[in-house]
């Protein structure tokens, strides 16, 4: 494998990277996988249920992810089992230093993706899927009719936090601040919601149920109360698993990787796809969209097109 020069590597196997992986393999391109996680599938995993993928409704995600990797697998795809530690541009070539060992590749797919914020709470790992989310689009049609509490202060929280007042009995927007980050526009948005409970100066410190969420423990003011709830919406950011990328191609302030429709970023022969890119929208669909258009985009490098 160290001697063997690739099309391309596909560095991630979430729906970005492993989309890629398909339409690698029917662009016949000589390519690897790499995944830091055996047998992962990325955060789609971590879904209770995916209702918004065109054509498999109520899938969980578990079994979404593990659909999206039998389809590659079922082309032959190879996977490789690795943490991706360095790139080292050499010419017109890549070494990537993977779990210590070396590949050579002409371009790159990155489809590292960006990992959620955590509160880092008693209760978060344990209940993450079962009532603890980090996407009210993905998983907030589950919670009609019931209570939830949403954390954050930023244009993401607000945003969540509006979606799911549409749909939820109770909403409760916790932020650790006595004022919002978001825009002007959400905050107006969010006071003509009477369903949506403001708390400023708070903190949950801890998730409690049996199977599922039931309450959390919160701390307002210097006091602590217990609040019962369905479900815990964690909307405190995120963060793009970039780090590699660092001075390499051009990173936004917030680590993501510049890179258009076409994925291509200002590495030459390096392209973003996925969640780690800069983008409008991340979500499981535009993920697979982006590991489409990312090969597309090698092949016209390779001159194949």
């Amino acid at each position: 494998m160290q001697n063997k020069l690739y099309d391309t590597v596909i560095i991630g196997s979430g729906p970005a990277g492993l989309c890629a992986a398909v339409y690698a393999k029917r662009a016949e391109l000589d390519f690897i996988v790499v995944e830091r996680e055996y047998l992962g599938t990325g955060q789609i995993a971590e879904s209770e249920c995916v209702d918004n993928y065109l054509g498999l409704y109520a899938e969980n995600g578990f079994d979404l992810g593990e659909k999206f990797r039998s389809h590659a697998v079922a082309l032959g795809t190879e996977f490789y089992n690795g943490e991706l530690t360095e790139i080292i541009p050499d010419n017109d070539i890549y070494k990537l230093i993977v779990s210590e060992n070396e590949l050579l590749s002409k371009t790159i797919i990155y489809a590292a993706g960006a990992k959620h914020r955590r509160l880092n709470v008693k209760g978060e790992d344990e209940f993450s899927g079962k009532g603890v989310s980090y996407c009210a689009i993905c998983d907030g049609a589950f919670y009609k009719g019931k209570t939830v509490v949403v954390v954050g202060g930023g244009d993401t929280a607000l945003s969540e936090a509006v979606y799911l007042s549409e749909t939820a009995q109770k909403v409760y927007l916790v932020h650790r601040r006595d004022s919002f980050r978001a825009n002007r526009a959400l905050q107006s948005r969010l006071s003509s919601k009477e369903n949506i409970s403001i708390m400023f100066n708070s903190q949950i410190e801890e998730i409690i149920g049996k199977e599922t969420v039931e309450q959390v423990k919160i701390t307002c003011n210097d006091k602590t109360e217990f609040l019962k709830t369905d479900g815990v919406f964690v909307a405190v950011g995120t963060t793009p698993e970039s780090e590699v990328l660092k001075g390499i191609a051009r990173l936004s302030p917030g680590g993501y990787v510049f890179a258009k429709e076409d994925c291509a970023t200002t590495a030459r022969g390096i392209f973003a796809a996925g969640d780690v890119r800069t983008k409008l929208l991340r979500q499981v669909i535009t993920a697979a969209a982006d590991g489409a258009s990312a090969v597309y985009s090698v092949e016209k490098y390779l001159g194949m097109h």
